[in-house]
């Protein structure tokens, strides 16, 4: 059975909705591209599957381009606050199932989330939370996080723990976190419960949460 894709919609092809819209298309899913300046959509219009100069504010406009059909839409439009927010009342309108919306403000994340879409996302803060993280402690290479307070991090293992078992870290009784892998290079060497001798550098993905992991990370 051959990957399913799917089909979305990216109104507003700034730096934030060009980049979002060329990556789902280089999955190759189908992405329709709307933006009201001419010049932004022709210079994405070989990338995508449709790249259309349209008003989205106008529900018209989007329901004569058939965006009813798609799977996602996504809003990211964000200096003009009223654009967005009739964006995405339009795409409602239309019957879009999925609706995420790039918002600018604590005021605009409220009236988004009034309006019922799925995800706001803030991808300044978001961005600055994430590089904040890994700059606080130089051995946290990347984070993700699961929600319901839950993360998983991956920390660069210091050279006093070269040699060292991975059941003889403090993360499991001391800390209440689970390592659900030991990476070396690209090659996968264990997770709790098997015998897996530390190297320097190896990686450790740690799941837990947020406090958990900054004391573990803070006793490295």
């Amino acid at each position: 059975m051959g990957k399913q894709t799917r089909s979305f919609a990216v109104i507003g092809l700034g730096t934030f909705g060009s980049t979002v819209a060329r990556e789902l298309a280089r999955f190759d899913n189908e992405v329709i591209g709307v933006d009201s300046n001419e010049k932004l959509v022709a210079a994405h219009a070989q990338d995508l599957t449709q790249a259309l100069i349209l008003d989205a504010r106008e529900d018209g406009a989007l329901r004569e381009a058939v965006l009813e059909t798609v799977d996602v839409g996504i809003v990211a439009i964000g200096t003009d606050m009223e654009a967005s927010i009739l964006s995405v009342i339009n795409l409602k309108t239309l019957g879009v199932d999925t609706i995420w919306a790039k918002a600018t403000s604590k005021n605009h994340h409220r009236i988004l989330s009034k309006l019922g879409v799925d995800r706001v996302i803030h991808p300044e803060k978001e961005v600055g939370q994430h590089i904040a993280q890994v700059l606080h402690n130089p051995l946290v290479r990347d984070y993700v996080s699961l929600g319901n307070g839950q993360h998983v991090v991956n920390f660069k293992v210091p050279e006093s723990l070269q040699g060292k078992k991975l059941s003889e870290l403090p993360h499991g009784n001391t800390f209440n976190l689970r390592c659900i892998g030991v990476m070396r290079g690209s090659k996968f060497q264990g997770y709790d419960g098997t015998d897996c001798e530390l190297h320097a550098d190896d990686l450790l993905l740690l799941l837990g949460e947020r406090q958990d992991l900054r004391k573990f990370a803070g006793s490295l």
